[in-house]
């Protein structure tokens, strides 16, 4: 029953499922006090806002932009990928992709938390295959809706596991692809402390290490939200060659993409929070958040 309804709502044209995203948005902020306080602090400590009435109308955006980025993740999971990237109206640095695939290498694809980063991957799946990295959902009952919604055609999943990981070597080694979401809190052991919008964050080392086993491309990827429900434009930026080399490095590159487009940055996202048994935050990264 739950597939059934959720192919039927993937029908709903563009624009009615963002106008219903808006109001999901809304809801979640007010139903969800600590979730709304998160995505307060976070976007008030980005130092994105110079006064109060800049950061209460990015604020406003982000809750509107948050809820369109939920519902249309499910729109794009369950309609057939073929009407899905209809709703992709530009693509722009899609010559890089195919300079670097001639060359023979593979490509990594750094898609942050900005914007729908759903379509960018199916958009590069219809053309080449590509390996994303997961995080297998602590519910059970969602496992098989983010399988049956993503695992399509050339777009297979990587879990965040030993398992995964060689899985995601073995395809950079074949010349292929793979998509890693930069900004997302690793596990214990697979990060270290790093400044992020000025405030200690724990982030992946995973990238520089698969960078550097494989001499891989690494490219910045936008999935840019139009206005007005009229789909998506997708940034494909390359990055210059040791970009990518420190967690500081990383954290700075993805920085700079959300600083193009930040009301459509995930700021509710936990962050800065700190993984269970993860090192203490060091002294140096402690005093860029107290700011001292």
């Amino acid at each position: 029953m739950l597939l059934w309804l959720l192919r039927l709502f993937a029908r709903l044209p563009l624009p009615v499922i963002h106008a219903l995203g808006v109001a999901v948005g809304w809801a979640l902020y007010f139903g969800l006090p600590k979730d709304a306080a998160r995505m307060q602090e976070n976007l008030r400590t980005s130092g994105l806002c110079p006064d109060e009435a800049s950061f209460r109308r990015m604020l406003r955006r982000n809750v509107a932009e948050s809820g369109k980025g939920l519902l249309e993740t499910f729109a794009i999971w369950f309609r057939s990928p073929q009407h899905a990237l209809l709703w992709v109206r530009a693509c722009h640095g899609w010559d890089h992709v195919e300079a670097a695939l001639a060359a023979g290498r593979g490509i990594i694809f750094l898609t942050p938390h900005l914007g729908c980063f759903e379509i960018a991957a199916l958009y590069y799946a219809a053309h080449h295959p590509i390996n994303v990295l997961y995080r297998p959902p602590r519910k059970a009952w969602l496992a098989p809706l983010i399988q049956t919604g993503r695992a399509r055609g050339q777009y297979k999943l990587a879990p965040t596991n030993m398992k995964g990981v060689r899985g995601l070597l073995q395809s950079l080694k074949r010349g292929e692809a793979i998509g890693i979401l930069p900004d997302q809190v690793p596990s214990t052991g697979e990060g270290e402390w790093a400044p992020f919008f000025g405030r200690p964050a724990y982030t992946m080392t995973l990238v520089s290490r698969l960078a550097e086993a494989t001499d891989a491309a690494v490219f910045m990827v936008f999935g840019e939200r139009l206005r007005g429900g009229k789909g998506y434009a997708l940034h494909f930026r390359p990055l210059p060659e040791g970009s990518v080399t420190t967690a500081a490095a990383l954290n700075a590159s993805v920085e700079q993409l959300i600083r193009q487009c930040p009301e459509q940055y995930l700021w509710g996202y936990h962050r800065f929070k700190a993984p269970r048994g993860a090192a203490p935050v060091p002294a140096a990264a402690g005093a860029l958040e107290s700011g001292h």
